[in-house]
């Protein structure tokens, strides 16, 4: 059985619905960031960078989510959730990247600053600016990314838990997402899914 870490409001948020999407066999455990939790030592075993989400596997353990996407897919291949050809793994893979060390950190910035700069100041300037970088990140996503209906074209796969990821952070960051029509009937598509009512119901 697979062990996964998660955190309520966070980027464990796409694999937990992953994990769902391919009926993996699996125990979540909940960190509770609001005590502190990610920061002990029981846990910064697992993970020492004191981030979710973690997952233990019968060959180690795995942390950063575009790892964790690609594993669970890959691992249960019958659901056809990673692509097959090199390059369209490629291409599954930019997307993913592209939320990760881009469309992450413009959404950290609101509340993470201290993790670029100790000025309160900087912090200031970080947030303010996060609304416009977000929203440059939607219009990317939705002109460059999005194929639609799904993230890759017609066939769901690990990139699609990802951008409902991403478009639970727009909401938060005050961007209107019904103005990116691609994304907006992403989000309804991903709304209808049975992994995602599931998990949306534990990081509510």
């Amino acid at each position: 059985m697979l062990k996964f870490y998660y955190a309520k409001n966070s980027a464990a948020y796409a694999p937990h619905i992953l994990l769902e999407d391919v009926g993996a066999d699996y125990e979540a455990i909940k960190i509770d960031f609001a005590s502190g939790e990610q920061r002990q030592d029981a846990y910064l075993g697992i993970n020492p960078k004191g981030r979710v989400p973690s997952l233990i596997t019968d060959q180690g353990i795995l942390t950063e989510t575009p790892a964790i996407l690609a594993f669970i897919a890959q691992s249960y291949p019958a659901h056809g959730m990673a692509p097959e050809t090199p390059f369209e793994f490629a291409v599954a893979q930019a997307f993913n990247c592209y939320i990760a060390s881009s469309v992450h950190v413009a959404h950290a910035h609101k509340h993470r600053g201290a993790r670029w700069a100790d000025d309160e100041t900087a912090h200031a300037h970080m947030r303010a600016k996060v609304h416009q970088n977000m929203t440059e990140c939607a219009a990317i996503i939705e002109t460059h990314y999005l194929q639609g209906p799904w993230v890759l074209g017609d066939r769901y796969s690990m990139c699609d838990p990802y951008l409902a990821l991403v478009t639970r952070w727009l909401g938060d960051d005050g961007v209107e997402v019904a103005q990116f029509p691609k994304i907006a009937a992403h989000n309804q598509a991903m709304r209808a899914r049975p992994s995602m009512q599931t998990i949306l119901r534990l990081h509510a």
